[in-house]
């Protein structure tokens, strides 16, 4: 007789449980549910984990139905769509190799080994096969073989088996998916069959090194997108359309703000244009935290002592620049990637009170980070950059007062420029520092403090630093994309690392808390996204010229300098554009460079004291106004940190 089967228990939304045996097919506990659901599914979720239904079932847990309309079901779409593109490269070009191919953010790649670059004709022609791919509606089916039978499967990938070669422990089990011909090395989930993938768009190739390894083979990277509804797709494809005209390294360019220099990887060089914008923005910060933070300058070079004791130079020492110390003959120093270790080394040269808590540290101080030269882009990577950096010291009973506060700081900050963000809760990561008690202490007070500010906030689980968990802020811009911005780390290791205290009311030594806050992220990243967000057509009081005066002839030039220098007495960053082109010419320009306001002088202005005002943005209306008004409402806007210039005043 034999023995019976321990059933794995399934517990549904509602609170009703399903029991299957070990190794059910998830299509088969759906279908237990309903024959409607299993029509409407895409995949299933067991404790969180996202599986096809063609996964067999090893473990009891919340068992969740992932349809069309659950957001985690576009990235097993998207994961699918990378496999149908890697069956039509191979349809077309069978002896491409094949790498990887998974779902990411906004869609999904996959990478080949190929002779030479692909072309947009050979993407137009690799669409056109998936089309024939997706209509031939091959089933995605799943295989689970041995490291041997894997081994024979990829004897002529030789990227596969070297991905096969990660397979280390005996009981992790390797899996197939083959769609038609086409069978690759792969995890999963993918959708039921390959007519899901309706809505779809191959958008650019590029070069990706194997492995991200700069020292490896360069592979060809498809890149493209996929979305449940035609309608998704269109308007992504918008965005993209907008996001190229907007692109901060063009306008950067054009609107002469910042150059690069290959003498110089990854470092911007600003120019006057762009350094008014940068002490503009930093000015904003540093007003906004004058009452409540303290400033500070910490040096940019720290010993191997140092990174050894926060834990940077185990976890981070390779994103490091290392210095070589002419004593000891080792690269033992290096420049700063992140200010933390210095302000735990300055908060801790004194002693406190819990009176004196929290304790807010800032700095402006240059970073460099050892970013692989592929993965340079403009501003938005880069390997020196400056964060409006922040660590706050408190009191463990401060800390669901001091995250309301930082969060109405950097929420607020984000307002003036039109931005809103979304919160993101990240716990733990596999790689980490501490005691699960210190992260569990750490997650508990942060989530508390989180929740009771009543917002809503998203999950994501494993996604913390490696000391603490911490509250991501990911801002929308004005075409719809999200970028992760600010940042509230809680961090319970930094003061057992660096032995920090404070003296409490009963005169003995606790242990404080750490908050890293960032709000920009870096100043440069910041500055990518606002011209971006902006298209460079930037507020007043952020724009590095704000007002350009152009007299109509020389003999009014005098009058245009009179009025450029009442602008700039009242802190208006103004220009007279008195050269010899024509008026048309350089409003053409000026409109070019995206200036908020040009003002004409003519005989009429100069006789009556007056201006002839052009807003940006309201084409060829001109508006004549008083002189000193006009400084005065320019003063107003800046001020007030005015989103858009204003219009006033008696058209002409």
């Amino acid at each position: 007789m034999s023995a019976a089967v321990e059933l794995i228990t399934l517990t549904l939304p509602d609170g009703k449980t399903r029991e299957v045996p070990p190794g059910t097919p998830a299509r088969d506990v759906v279908a237990s549910i309903g024959a409607g659901l299993l029509k409407a599914s895409i995949a299933v979720a067991v404790d969180g984990e996202i599986l096809d239904l063609m996964t067999p079932m090893r473990k009891s847990g919340a068992f969740q139905v992932l349809t069309d309309k659950d957001p985690r079901a576009l990235g097993v779409l998207r994961h699918s769509g990378a496999h149908i593109l890697a069956t039509a490269v191979r349809r077309l070009r069978p002896e491409a190799k094949i790498g990887f191919g998974p779902a990411i953010d906004d869609g999904f790649y996959y990478d080949f080994e190929v002779a030479k670059p692909f072309t947009p004709e050979d993407l137009e022609a690799f669409e056109a096969e998936m089309l024939k791919v997706v209509a031939e509606k091959y089933s995605f089916v799943r295989a689970e073989v041995t490291q041997a039978e894997a081994r024979t499967v990829f004897a002529d990938d030789p990227l596969k088996l070297e991905r096969l070669d990660d397979f280390n422990d005996p009981s992790e089990i390797i899996s197939t998916y083959t769609d038609g011909p086409f069978v690759d090395l792969c995890r999963g989930p993918h959708v039921p069959d390959t007519s899901y993938l309706k809505h779809f768009k191959l958008l650019s190739a590029a070069g990706a090194y194997w492995r991200g390894d700069e020292k490896r083979q360069m592979l060809q990277r498809i890149y493209a997108t996929a979305f449940f509804k035609k309608e998704e797709l269109e308007a992504h494809i918008h965005r993209l359309s907008e996001a190229k005209k907007r692109d901060h390294r063009v306008l950067g360019k054009q609107l002469e703000l910042f150059q690069f220099f290959p003498q110089a990887p990854g470092a911007a060089f600003w120019t006057p244009k762009g350094t008014a914008m940068w002490n503009a923005l930093e000015g904003f910060v540093r007003e906004r935290q004058r009452d409540e933070f303290l400033e500070i300058k910490t040096p940019l070079l720290y010993t191997k002592k140092l990174w050894e004791q926060s834990g940077h130079w185990g976890k981070y020492r390779e994103n490091m620049f290392l210095v070589l110390d002419n004593e000891s003959g080792e690269h033992d120093i290096s420049l700063k990637p992140m200010n933390c270790p210095s302000h735990h080394l300055y908060f801790g040269s004194s002693k406190h009170s819990y009176r004196e808590l929290p304790k807010r540290f800032v700095t402006f101080d240059v970073l460099h980070r050892n970013e692989l030269s592929g993965a340079l882009s403009g501003l938005t990577r880069v390997r020196q950059f400056s964060q409006d950096d922040c660590h706050v010291y408190l009191r463990e009973d401060q800390i669901a007062d001091e995250v309301k506060f930082l969060m109405d700081f950097i929420l607020g900050y984000y307002a003036t420029f039109g931005l809103e963000a979304r919160l993101k809760f990240a716990t733990r990561p596999a790689e980490r520092i501490g005691s699960d008690e210190l992260w569990d202490r750490a997650e508990g007070a942060l989530k508390a403090a989180l929740e009771s500010t009543g917002r809503p906030y998203e999950l994501k689980e494993g996604d913390g630093a490696f000391y603490g968990p911490k509250i991501d802020f990911d801002v929308m811009d004005s075409i719809g994309r999200a970028w992760q911005l600010g940042t509230i780390q809680l961090d319970y290791n930094a003061p057992e690392r660096f032995d920090l205290s404070y003296t409490g009311e009963d005169n003995a030594a606790h242990r404080p808390v750490v908050i890293h806050r960032a709000v920009s992220g870096s100043f440069e990243r910041f500055i990518a996204i606002l011209i971006e967000h902006f298209a460079g057509a930037f507020p007043v009081w952020l724009a590095p010229e704000q007002v350009w005066v152009l007299p109509i002839s020389d003999d009014v030039a005098g009058y245009a300098r009179e009025v450029t220098a009442k602008l700039r007495n009242a802190g208006i960053r103004a220009i007279c554009d008195d050269r010899s082109d024509t008026l048309n010419y350089r409003i053409r320009d000026g409109e070019m460079m995206k200036v908020p306001y040009m003002v004409v002088c003519g005989k009429r202005e100069a006789e009556t004291g007056q201006v002839a005002v052009r807003v940006r943005g309201v084409g060829k209306k001109q508006e004549v106004v008083n002189v000193d008004d006009f400084v005065a409402r320019i003063a107003e806007e800046v001020r007030t940190r005015a989103l858009t210039p204003s219009s006033a005043g008696e058209e002409q």
